[in-house]
């Protein structure tokens, strides 16, 4: 990846029909040993309805040419504070809340792919476990260091009310959008694709898209102390209210086998 800046100038030198050369420096290692990637899996066990999850994740690994404090450093922070906040709280909790911080989202969500596949549903073939009618709803966060201003419905309408009262103690912070639309390239999206009620939010850009996203760029003085605090404190919500809502979250039809 490179800035936009350098994008856009081979970009103004090549329609105007320049000569353009790019000097690439690559060191580059191979090893015998074990590749494999780890998840880190975490919960806090429920009360009533323990055998019932709420899961909450974002993805721990980053691109090699930063430290990745935006992507996903940050997210990644967020969901372990939310962790913290319920469990320093001890807030009754009905329903399990796990948390799955994930690898391999970069290569392509192999991570949470990997888990949704072995505890959940193949989407392939869509031969879904016991554990898949247990599993209420996912939540993400992977936009960077932002502020949290709403959720993605990923198409899920019926949690529009749902979303909106659990969001209306946030108005006055700013978190009020609630769209229909789907958002691609998170984690959230091996949930979706075996008709689990998964969902990223909507956070502040900053300079995510402009400066820091999978670029060497994407180090801790990018992340914002007290925008990290709002997400935390508006996701602990909505957990909370997740896991002690009467019903399951609603969930739309479950997808057919490609």
């Amino acid at each position: 990846m490179i800035t936009a800046e350098q994008y856009d100038r081979l970009a103004r030198a090549v329609e105007k029909n320049l000569p353009v050369s790019v000097r690439l420096n690559l060191k580059a290692a191979a090893s015998a040993g074990d590749t494999d990637g780890m998840n880190i899996i975490g919960e806090i066990p429920g009360g009533a309805k323990k055998d019932e999850v709420v899961m909450i994740g974002a993805h721990f690994d980053c691109w090699h040419s930063g430290t990745g404090a935006t992507d996903n450093g940050a997210g990644s922070a967020v969901m372990m504070e939310v962790m913290r906040i319920l469990k320093t709280l001890r807030l009754p909790l009905d329903r399990t809340v796990r948390i799955g911080l994930w690898s391999g989202e970069e290569e392509g969500l192999f991570g949470s792919r990997a888990y949704v596949k072995e505890h959940f549903a193949d989407p392939k073939t869509m031969h879904v476990t016991a554990e898949h009618a247990r599993l209420s709803g996912y939540f993400n966060l992977d936009n960077g260091s932002g502020k949290i201003r709403g959720v993605y419905l990923q198409g899920n309408d019926a949690m529009r009310p749902v979303f909106q009262a659990w969001l209306a103690p946030f108005h006055d912070l700013g978190v009020s959008a609630i769209t229909i639309r789907n958002t691609g390239g998170n984690d959230h999206l091996s949930f979706d694709a075996v008709g689990l009620p998964g969902f990223q939010f909507i956070q502040d850009p900053l300079d995510y898209g402009t400066i820091t996203h999978h670029s060497d760029m994407d180090t801790y003085d990018h992340a914002i102390a007290a925008d990290l605090m709002q997400a935390s404190a508006v996701i602990a919500a909505v957990v909370y209210e997740a896991a002690n809502r009467p019903e399951m979250l609603p969930r739309r039809e479950l997808p057919k086998a490609p």
